[in-house]
């Protein structure tokens, strides 16, 4: 018998000054069972840095086809892609060709050093492709926040992310590795 997804919810406020845009969001995140809790909170940390009304979690990991999250339009037409791991680089031009813009969180230090230092090129041709880092440290503090039930607390100023519940905080920056045009 297959394992099922773990479900977690998560009331998400977000400040984002960057933006002046200010936002309350009830979120319902599936775990799917080869993925970690560092790859879920990413997800989680990806939404917020992108946040929207509108933005919505895929079927991830289970679909070929989708993003990990992403911003349709009125039209059905992809406005964001948000795309999470180090994928290949046929993906990402499918991803480039069917979005108006690309989000990539890569993760995992050695492995995602490796990854970019091979696909760098490439990528710098992807001209709505931007590329965000995050180091493990980061990475393992975000996973603390990573319960069944979240009330999350997040302000982004200055492209810094701070993060608190109840019982954590954490500032939280990405390196860009890339930015779209």
């Amino acid at each position: 018998m297959a394992l099922k997804a773990t479900i977690y919810k998560a009331v998400v406020n977000v400040a984002d000054l960057d933006r002046n845009l200010f936002l309350d969001s009830n979120l319902t995140l599936a775990r799917h069972p080869s993925e970690t809790q560092e790859r879920m909170m990413l997800r989680l940390l990806a939404w917020i840095k992108y946040a929207n009304e509108r933005l919505q979690f895929t079927r991830g990991l289970c679909a070929d086809d989708e993003p990990e999250i992403w911003l349709k339009n009125d039209h059905l037409g992809i406005d964001l892609w948000i795309e999470l791991g180090l994928p290949e680089e046929r993906r990402l031009k499918k991803a480039c060709s069917q979005s108006a813009e690309v989000a990539l969180f890569t993760y995992n230090s050695r492995a995602a050093q490796v990854w970019w230092q091979q696909h760098q090129n490439k990528a710098s041709q992807l001209k709505n492709l931007s590329v965000w880092y995050l180091d493990d440290e980061q990475l393992a503090k975000l996973s603390d926040f990573g319960t069944r039930t979240m009330n999350l607390q997040a302000t982004i100023q200055d492209g810094a992310i701070w993060l608190s519940d109840d019982t954590n905080n954490l500032e939280i920056h990405f390196t860009c590795w890339q930015q779209s045009a």
